[in-house]
């Protein structure tokens, strides 16, 4: 599953910084302790940023998604000075088949951001948190969870604290890509770089293109987080990722099918059939979910 999730009007409200940084993988990684998705790689660009996860059904999604947006818009909007709303709208959550290729793609996709977008020359140098350096590595991924309510009970008794006093460490776990998952770490790491130096090439190239050097870790680190986008760039996402034309159909199938009968039990609940059955998986109004 590939999940995105935009701040609002695309606002630079997760600027890079060492303490943002520290933030979003304490988050992440008590987000996955207590919903244990299965992280293949992620990005926090400053307007957005994307997950390629692993999840054992949409209850499972649906639970890690709503702690990590939440706490993340109270920690960054703190830091940020930001007291509106933060995300613009809810997170969107785009399968990947299970092909090599489309797998491999959307891999890709994920970890060229800072070098595509022409904001720094090498993976490595994006400021910002990515799981490029793990990948490639195997560099610890080491987070604070802060108690913001054992510090505020602290602080109404007059007691002073340190900044850690209240915090829980979490080092995130990733997993390997399904479809590479039988290689031993070596080779998956090799399979990494080749697509880090792939990556690089080709924004090199771009920047040769255009004429225009790449803004640099300072420079992206010095935006002002309130500012929006000075290029936003929008397009209308697919419903699935896949490789072949076969697949996708076959997936637009199954969601056809998967729609329909949840409108057939909504309409059924609506006229009073309190025993109306949706489909599994499902999330019916006013209702438990559906399992699978």
């Amino acid at each position: 599953m590939e999940v995105t999730t935009r701040t609002i009007h695309g606002r630079l409200l997760l600027t890079p910084s060492a303490e943002l940084n520290e933030l979003i993988l304490g988050v992440l990684g008590r987000a996955q302790e207590l919903f244990p998705v299965g992280l293949v790689a992620f990005a926090f660009a400053s307007g957005h940023y994307h997950l390629l996860l692993r999840v054992e059904n949409t209850h499972q999604l649906a639970g890690f998604m709503n702690h990590l947006n939440s706490n993340l818009a109270r920690e960054a909007g703190r830091l940020a000075g930001w007291r509106e709303k933060f995300w613009a709208s809810r997170f969107q959550a785009i399968p990947v088949s299970n092909e090599p290729a489309a797998q491999i793609e959307r891999l890709t996709y994920v970890l060229a951001h800072g070098c595509k977008e022409g904001l720094v020359e090498r993976l490595r140098d994006w400021p910002g948190v990515s799981a490029v350096a793990t990948l490639l590595d195997g560099a610890p991924l080491i987070g604070h969870w802060f108690d913001r309510s054992r510090e505020h009970f602290a602080r109404l008794r007059g007691k002073s604290f340190q900044r850690l006093e209240f915090a829980t460490e979490y080092r995130l776990r990733l997993e390997a890509l399904p479809c590479w998952a039988h290689l031993p770490t070596d080779q998956y790491r090799q399979r990494i770089a080749d697509l880090v130096a792939e990556i690089e090439a080709r924004a090199a190239l771009e920047r040769q293109a255009t004429g225009r050097p790449a803004l640099g870790p300072a420079a992206v680190c010095a935006q002002r987080p309130h500012d929006g986008p000075a290029e936003p760039k929008r397009s209308p996402a697919p419903l699935f990722h896949a490789a072949s034309r076969r697949v996708r159909l076959e997936l637009r199938r199954a969601y056809g099918e998967f729609v329909g009968a949840f409108r057939v039990a909504s309409a059924k609940l609506r006229a009073g059939a309190r025993d109306a059955v949706f489909p599994a998986g499902s999330f019916p109004p006013s209702l438990p979910w559906v399992e699978t």
